[in-house]
């Protein structure tokens, strides 16, 4: 259920800092994206040093579960905690009870929920995200097109999916009005079950135009489908599980929508260390993260990126300086995040 990682500080005077005690919760430590927010969240602890950061998830997507890791944290590494998760009402009360010790809690990924006491979220423009994705399906079958495209979201009332969904739904109609848009239908984030529920709906729409996920699993479950039933239909999704990108590069998804995980990891992590280091309070808001298209002609590259932390954070580090001196003028309100 849990994972750990330490980082002892070669960066600074280390004899001169206390050692904080920090870690991150995440709603899936087995899936890709969580995968790579951890790590990101772990190289910005070992960036800073001094850092006995952990690592906490339930290997398959369990809020319940979570939230038990989550309140051991807060006795474990009560100097700040970094929290993912795909359920976030039932987290309103726990980080609530968190703040409450004094504990700092930065939401990622998915935005907190009004009395959570979460004030300071790092996360994507989701709805954006989505719509970047059915931007890019219009350009492959044109402003034209006639047809059915059916949309798939693994976990049904998780906000980030379905903001992602809500943008890829508006965006094919309102560019290709010839396009019928089905669902979003659910996926499930268990590989196993993601597979079938895939299956299921290729079987019901034989001439379906693409079929978009807007999840990890719903990338390679989707190759894999279309590969064995020989389909020319369009398939992309999300994130960028090695099997996703190998899918890319084959040429059977066209594209995928990385939302630039590790980025998010260590940006949350680095402020949260910096401010608990400086004594000051988080800040107060959401900070927009940018999002990226995988292609045919640029996956070799996010191969690489993606073959050690060492190489993610040598990609992203132009991204992480720009988004760290630059964060107190992008930030936006709370409410405002989707």
């Amino acid at each position: 259920m849990v994972a750990t990682a330490a980082g002892c500080g070669d960066s600074g005077s280390g004899s001169e800092k206390k050692q904080l005690k920090m870690a991150i919760a995440v709603a899936n430590n087995s899936l890709n994206f969580a995968r790579s927010m951890y790590l990101g969240a772990t190289s910005a602890a070992q960036h800073a040093g001094d850092v006995d950061f952990k690592v906490a998830g339930p290997p398959n997507t369990d809020g319940p579960a979570e939230v038990q890791l989550f309140q051991n944290l807060t006795v474990t590494h009560p100097d700040g905690i970094v929290l993912e998760n795909l359920a976030p009402p039932l987290f309103t009360r726990p980080a609530a009870q968190a703040k409450a010790k004094g504990i700092p809690v930065v939401a990622l990924d998915t935005a907190p929920t009004n009395g959570s006491g979460m004030e300071f979220y790092v996360g994507n423009d989701n709805y954006a995200l989505g719509a970047l994705l059915a931007q890019e399906t219009v350009k492959k079958l044109g402003k034209d097109a006639k047809g059915e495209v059916i949309v798939g979201v693994p976990n049904p009332g998780t906000p980030v999916l379905d903001s992602r969904a809500k943008g890829v739904k508006e965006t094919l109609s309102k560019l290709a009005p010839g396009i019928t848009v089905l669902g979003p239908y659910q996926t499930y984030s268990d590989p196993a079950q993601n597979y079938n529920a895939w299956l299921a709906q290729v079987h019901a729409h034989p001439k379906a135009l693409a079929f978009l996920g807007v999840g990890d699993a719903d990338s390679y479950d989707l190759a894999k489908i279309k590969e064995q039933e020989k389909g020319t239909y369009l398939t992309a999704a999300f994130d960028v599980d090695p099997k996703s990108l190998e899918a890319i590069k084959r040429g059977t998804n066209f594209i995928g929508i990385d939302p630039e995980h590790f980025l998010k990891g260590y940006i949350a992590t680095a402020v949260l260390v910096e401010r608990v280091r400086a004594g000051k309070d988080l800040p107060q808001g959401w900070f927009p993260m940018p999002g990226f298209v995988v292609t045919k002609e640029n996956v070799s590259q996010i191969i690489q990126r993606e073959t050690s932390p060492d190489a993610s954070y040598t990609w992203y580090k132009p991204q992480i300086d720009r988004l760290l001196a630059g964060m107190d003028g992008m930030l936006k309100p709370l409410g405002q995040a989707r």
